[in-house]
């Protein structure tokens, strides 16, 4: 008989309606919310449509004309006490990403940590939004550049990190005077809605803060209103390539203003001279956190000729001896569902053509009950098998054999896309020629974890357009305006 889990947080963050120019609205159905590690539907929540939407923009509309007026300091005040609500409720909040998105509780507080830290940094970044005063070429005229906050901002957020990827968008937004209507993934609204709660307590204005949820099937209208509405002067979207492509030509018809943090395909490069424990760490680190559903996660792990064998023998033992399956309600639990047997599909494919063309089993390779997946490693692995090719998107170490540098480079920089990527050396001379030869936007050397709000976050290629976090985050939403003033004697 399979347990019962019960979703046990305080009645005002459990919230249920949409959250539209400071009110709560229902709509006319209701969609469910299920923990991905168990199946039980744990919410129903208000299926909003595109009239839903199309109140949310018409409110953050209203509400950009007074909200661009208040001072820096006063919306870096408000900032901060949301900011202070998120630290004060993280147990709580917690618990919500854990069962609407299948975390371990550890893993779940840390992304609390995370996502709070982004309107900590943002309530001090709008302090400091200058703009310039340049030396004129004419001795008659002054020359000034203003940035200014661009409007309404749509934002559009994936499940896999379903508080922080709201939090490092809107804190920016917010920050810059712009105001903003968020459409989060659809299995995981519960974590945007509390946050909509916290909004409201710490005193953000209707309408500065909206969240429209819905189902899968209204995603598309939904997103249609968001990106083609001429009141919508900004679109921010975290996922897939080829959604994102889709948006962009959504707002291409009025020209909006656009951030697109899409799909990765990390290398993880070991070479010889690498310390191979820390290595191992490195790639445990990278690879299982959130089960291996993260954008900057290692997917294709190159290791050299002569590291190759005690490189792979030490993790395969890492993994033995750290990974455990189980509701991320329960304290061993490392390793959590994915999302829905639709990914737990795809990572079973992967393994299945890689093995199928030649790939030796060394770990792991089953699909459990439900969405779980095992942790699996792969040796013998080669170019041409699909999880090389395709982002996985789950617990899989497919590992390369490669003798030299270029080999290695050439491999990594393949793909179409460049979000992340990662590689151990303790040859200095190799780490600059790596770091700077990767065609990714951000390079882990000797490290396998690189968020944080004070780093922008960002890849090329096909991974996307514009950074998040960092002191260029909040840029994302500000125009620069030139004004020239004539000095008359």
């Amino acid at each position: 008989m399979q347990r019962l889990y019960s979703l046990d947080v305080s009645a005002p963050l459990l919230r249920t309606q949409g959250y539209v120019d400071g009110r709560w609205v229902s709509a006319a159905s209701l969609f469910p919310v299920l923990d991905p590690a168990t199946g039980q539907e744990i919410a129903r929540v208000s299926d909003c449509g595109p009239a839903e939407a199309k109140q949310a923009v018409d409110a953050a509309y209203k509400a950009f004309h007074s909200w661009k007026q208040c001072s820096a300091k006063e919306r870096s005040i408000l900032l901060r006490k949301w900011f202070d609500l998120l630290t004060l409720h993280k147990d709580d909040l917690a618990k919500l990403i854990t069962f609407e998105c299948g975390k371990p509780m550890r893993e779940s507080l840390g992304e609390i940590a995370y996502s709070a830290s982004f309107l900590e940094w943002f309530s001090e970044e709008a302090r400091r939004v200058y703009g310039d005063i340049v030396p004129s070429p004419f001795k008659d005229r002054k020359v000034l550049l203003l940035k200014q906050p661009v409007g309404v901002a749509s934002i559009i957020t994936p499940w896999n990190f379903p508080s922080a990827m709201i939090t490092r968008k809107v804190g920016a937004a917010l920050a810059a005077g712009c105001t903003v209507v968020v459409k989060p993934a659809e299995d995981t609204p519960l974590s945007a809605l509390a946050l909509a709660e916290l909004a409201d307590q710490a005193g953000i204005p209707a309408g500065v803060f909206n969240v429209v949820p819905c189902s899968r099937e209204k995603s598309p209208s939904v997103g249609q209103v968001l990106c083609t509405d001429p009141l919508v002067a900004k679109i921010s979207f975290t996922g897939s390539t080829a959604t994102g492509k889709v948006l962009l030509k959504l707002a291409a018809d009025t020209v909006k203003k656009a951030s697109m943090e899409l799909g990765g395909h990390a290398p993880f490069i070991v070479f010889d001279s690498a310390d191979v424990d820390l290595a191992v760490a490195g790639a445990m680190a990278s690879k299982f956190r959130n089960s291996g559903q993260t954008c900057v996660c290692s997917n294709r792990f190159l290791v050299q000729t002569g590291i190759h064998d005690r490189f792979v023998e030490k993790l395969g033992k890492a993994m033995d001896s750290e990974l455990r399956l189980g509701h991320g309600s329960e304290p061993e639990t490392t390793q959590g569902p994915l999302i829905n047997i639709r990914a737990a599909e795809k990572v079973a494919h992967q393994i299945s053509d890689a093995v199928s063309h030649g790939a030796k089993l060394l770990r792991g390779g089953k699909r459990l009950d439900g969405s779980f997946m095992e942790p699996t490693l792969l040796a013998d692995v080669t170019a041409d098998m699909l999880c090389m090719h395709e982002e996985t998107f789950g617990p899989l170490v497919p590992v390369i054999r490669f003798n030299t540098e270029e080999e290695a480079l050439a491999i990594a920089n393949s793909s179409n896309v460049g979000l992340a990527g990662y590689f151990y050396s303790q040859d200095v001379s190799q780490i600059w020629r790596v770091a700077e030869a990767l065609e990714v936007g951000m390079v882990g050397v000797n490290e396998g974890l690189l968020s944080s709000a004070e780093a922008a976050f960002g890849g090329v290629k096909q991974s996307g357009l514009g950074r998040e976090g960092s002191k260029y985050g909040i840029d994302e939403y500000l125009e620069v305006n030139y004004g020239i003033i004539g000095i008359r004697p």
